[in-house]
């Protein structure tokens, strides 16, 4: 349907609210990973044990994350959007708090056990209200748009995390940074609502977020047993795609820190502009990420073609990170560059596998499905954590090599998305949705 003159854009509200919660789960994520040598200077672990202690916390992030997963979507399709998505908010919030009362390992890894659980709902809640708000067309581009809160979020640490730690102490970075959640809930509880409830909005705006002509009363439907789900191809396509590339994100998030520090020598806050800077990037892939399928769509490609065809084309784009020492030998900035890509295209590519969800199944199966396909996500970074990092980083690190494992791990991440993309496209060579 036409857009009218008298039509309203609320929906644009609504990716506005996922946005800055999306934001805040990654900032409330990415604060451990620049507070390690505050950590490490107050617990007394020794260089070995640094490595070690911090990968055994990220493990223990990952595997509550993993099993918060499958049954977040599960839940929020349950209880709805507004409700989940506030559920989820305030106890992932009550969680990141939680973190200045460690005084040890285990108390890290229980906090960050809470917070893995509790941060689960964000996606499985925003990609079932980008359904929920937003035409096919529109999907990637809205996603986009809300998954660089992710980004937001990972330049806001550096920025911040480093200089509350050396002015109030690494604790307040964890209080400061948990308790923006609770702000955002008062938002989300005034402006949130399901289409087909919301006075905000007019009937031409209505029309057209029901353009595909999706049946309105889906918005009501039960939620669907992720177990009848695991029999679709679909579900295992969208499982396959995340196992491979989200690891890829998580060490980005949790390692790029430690790997400017033990590359080039940069500590506390001169770590802050290059974090930042590779963020900004990926910002950037994030929004780009959507907008490319929305334009081959209006030329009138089928969704499945622009869909594959974007995600083909940032697969690509994650390749020059194996250049990235041999860059920053020239000049580091050459390697934060590199890695800027990188990073530009897996959240390209991941606001695309996320819409892959809603182009194949109904909106009362989204936030089930997407919780499904972070589980094998969360599986995927953990055996990364496990065979990679927490071995061959502690190896490498015990023998003063520790460039050696990041070169590896570079090549990982190069072919991580090609691999992901060719299992997908052999699954589901068209995309077809489902009917449950």
């Amino acid at each position: 349907m036409l857009q009218s003159k008298t039509m309203t854009k609320y929906r644009w509200t609504i990716c506005s609210l996922v946005f800055f919660a999306t934001t805040i789960n990654y900032l409330d994520r990415a604060v451990i990973s620049l507070l390690k040598p505050y950590l490490a200077a107050a617990f007394s672990w020794s260089k070995v044990d640094e490595v070690a202690n911090y990968a055994n916390i990220e493990i223990a992030f990952k595997i509550a994350y993993a099993l918060g997963m499958l049954f977040a979507g599960r839940l929020i399709d349950k209880l709805g959007t507004k409700i989940g998505y506030a559920l989820a908010t305030a106890l992932w919030s009550i969680a990141a708090v939680a973190h200045s009362l460690a005084t040890g390992t285990a108390g890290f890894s229980l906090a960050r056990v809470f917070l893995g659980i509790t941060e689960a709902g964000n996606f499985p809640a925003a990609i079932k209200a980008t359904a929920e708000w937003f035409p096919k067309k529109e999907r990637a581009l809205a996603t986009g748009i809300f998954n660089s809160g992710s980004n937001i979020g990972a330049i806001i640490a550096p920025l911040t995390v480093p200089l509350i730690a050396e002015k109030l102490g690494w604790q307040w970075a964890f209080v400061l940074t948990g308790v923006i959640g609770f702000l955002w809930l008062i938002l989300w509880f005034i402006y949130y609502e399901v289409p087909n409830k919301q006075k905000r909005i007019s009937q031409e705006e209505f029309d057209y977020i029901h353009s595909d002509m999706e049946d309105v009363v889906e918005e009501n439907k039960a939620p669907v047993s992720w177990f009848k789900l695991l029999n679709y191809k679909q579900t295992w396509a969208f499982a396959v795609g995340k196992f491979l590339t989200d690891p890829i994100w998580w060490f980005y998030l949790f390692w790029l820190p430690d790997f400017l520090g033990k590359q080039y020598g940069l500590k506390g806050t001169d770590i802050a502009l290059p974090v930042a800077l590779v963020y900004v990037i990926s910002s950037i892939g994030s929004i780009g990420g959507g907008y490319i399928p929305m334009k081959f769509i209006n030329m009138g490609w089928p969704v499945f073609k622009a869909r594959k065809t974007s995600m083909l084309i940032y697969a690509f784009c994650v390749f020059p990170i194996v250049f990235a020492q041999l860059l920053g030998g020239i000049d580091m900035w050459l390697a934060v560059l590199v890695i800027g890509l990188a990073a530009a295209a897996h959240q390209a590519w991941s606001a695309n596998i996320f819409t892959t969800v809603s182009d194949m199944f109904p909106k009362s199966a989204t936030a089930s499905v997407t919780g499904i396909g972070g589980m094998f996500g969360g599986i995927g970074g953990i055996l990364l954590s496990l065979f990679v990092q927490k071995k061959m980083f502690v190896y490498y690190e015990s023998i003063n090599q520790i460039q050696t494992g990041y070169y590896i791990m570079f090549f990982i991440c190069a072919g991580a998305y090609l691999s992901g993309w060719l299992i997908m496209h052999i699954l589901v060579p068209k995309m077809k949705k489902i009917e449950l």
